[in-house]
């Protein structure tokens, strides 16, 4: 590799830590992909040309000038790219917020593919392992089989986290008799085929290894089958995780420094995300990995049977208790981004701050369907960032809070969780509303939230049901906390 390369990796490689320092705050978040753009482009072009340089492919002739096959080379590299950049730019642009979930885990299982491919490709075709150094050879045959199960596992399970995501597929947990037994069969039948892979002569090994990803595919998807909707947020973020690494593993195979270290910056993000979310769900690491995660261990449980009294509010009493309050608590979830009622809530916001009514947001790790899904909604309708916070914090205030506006939220202001069981989302640490002076709730009706669980708080004697669109219900509430008072 010339030094000009090896510069041009390293400045890529700086670019991709920038963006990452970037997207890790909202105020720096679109210079972080700015930096990640730059990164990638460079990484693409450099990886271009050192492809072209190992393939034996001259750049330049004695004179300097480009030849034909270089020419040509780049040519389809760059049809390649625009097609691709083309693809990825209409759909970015035509997702809504809601989709974006769906996206993410599309995009990953994409990786996941890739992976694959560059496993069965690299095998055919050796780079970079010398078949008569015995040790080198079993090295590379080793980076094969692990980079080729890793995105066996990214493609299927991605794809099965889309299909929840999208609502193809139930939110609720698959949960097979004896499904760990059958996780550990799997991986270990994973591991056994290794063996005569490895010692297979020629390309007499691809039949394993074609058997194995069909065994990984198998094992991705019963994982993430196995997980509960309400905890699709983080297997969103550990699939980002596994992306990552199979990534890093195709960088081994294709004996790509770049590749590498992209990869296991997206692997190590990924991961400590994934922990630091399950931190603060009260969850551990190792159940997500191994499937089943937010589920009782043999069966799901039953859950308590709520009891209580529907009490429903009209948008003008509603707005009547706003107008009196001192301080208002906005819970935003994924029905707010369903009804695109972000720019409807900043405006209520705006105008209840100008009664002098503190208003402040509080958000669960694992509102929406996807980390940070909700600060990005509001920080697109242009709600300051200081007045957005995290869950703890405010599960602190809100026993000192006169009214809390639910809009769109369900399992994630479930009590049920605290005490309850035989919920399959016991345990999970939940933004406790009910302490609140009053609740008032914003949903179309009384359906169960993405985990399939009814939620006793709608029950609740201070609670208050506003039944609607969510954005319809929000501008209404909107128009009436600015109504003149009469004359």
């Amino acid at each position: 590799m010339s030094g000009e390369m090896i510069v041009a990796y390293l400045a890529a490689g700086v670019l991709f830590i920038r963006s990452l320092g970037g997207l890790s705050k909202q105020e720096t978040a679109q210079d972080g992909n700015g930096y990640g753009v730059l990164g990638m482009t460079l990484a693409i072009l450099v990886t271009g040309v050192s492809w072209m340089s190992r393939a034996g492919i001259v750049v330049r002739d004695a004179a300097g000038h480009f030849t034909g096959a270089a020419w040509a080379s780049s040519g389809a590299l760059f049809v390649a790219m625009a097609a691709a950049t083309v693809l990825g730019g209409t759909l970015a642009r035509r997702v809504e917020m809601t989709g974006m979930p769906e996206l993410v885990a599309v995009l990953h299982s994409f990786v996941g593919l890739a992976a694959v491919l560059v496993g069965v490709s690299s095998y055919l075709s050796p780079v970079g392992a010398p078949s008569e150094v015995a040790t080198e050879q079993m090295v590379h045959l080793i980076e094969v089989w692990a980079g080729a199960a890793v995105g066996a596992i990214t493609l299927t399970g991605s794809i099965v986290a889309w299909a929840k995501l999208r609502g193809t597929l139930t939110g609720k947990p698959l949960l097979l008799p004896g499904r760990h037994l059958l996780n550990a069969g799997l991986a270990l039948a994973i591991v056994g085929l290794a063996v005569p892979f490895v010692h297979a002569p020629g390309s007499e090994g691809l039949s394993y290894l074609l058997a194995m990803v069909a065994l990984a595919a198998v094992l991705g998807t019963h994982l993430v089958l196995a997980i509960g909707g309400a905890d699709m947020p983080v297997v969103v973020s550990l699939l980002n995780s596994y992306s990552g690494w199979a990534a890093a593993a195709a960088g081994f195979m294709l004996a790509n420094d770049l590749l590498i270290v992209t990869g296991a910056l997206v692997g190590s993000s990924g991961t400590i995300l994934s922990i630091i979310m399950c931190r603060a769900m009260n969850r551990s690491i190792l159940s997500v990995v191994f499937g089943g995660f937010g589920t009782s261990e043999g069966k799901a449980g039953v859950a308590r049977e709520a009891v209580g009294e529907v009490h429903e509010m009209k948008a003008d009493e509603v707005a009547h208790k706003l107008v009196a309050a001192r301080t208002v608590v906005i819970v935003p979830g994924y029905g707010m981004a369903v009804s695109r009622a972000q720019g409807a809530v900043r405006e209520l916001t705006t105008a209840l701050r100008e009664r002098g009514i503190e208003v402040r947001f509080a958000i669960h790790p694992v509102a929406g369907r996807l980390p940070g899904h909700m600060n990005v909604l509001l920080a697109e309708a242009g709600v300051p960032y200081d007045m957005v916070h995290e869950m703890e914090p405010m599960n602190v205030e809100l026993p000192r809070t006169d009214i809390v506006l639910v809009i769109g939220a369900n399992d994630i202001v479930n009590p049920g969780a605290l005490d309850d069981p035989g919920s399959s989302i016991y345990g999970m640490p939940v933004l406790e509303v009910w302490k609140a002076s009053l609740t008032v709730v914003l949903k179309r009706g009384m359906a169960a939230g993405y985990a399939g669980v009814e939620n006793p708080l709608f029950l609740l004697d201070n609670t208050r049901m506003l039944f609607g669109d969510a954005r319809r219900s929000v501008e209404a509430l909107v128009a009436e906390v600015r109504r003149p008072p009469p004359a």
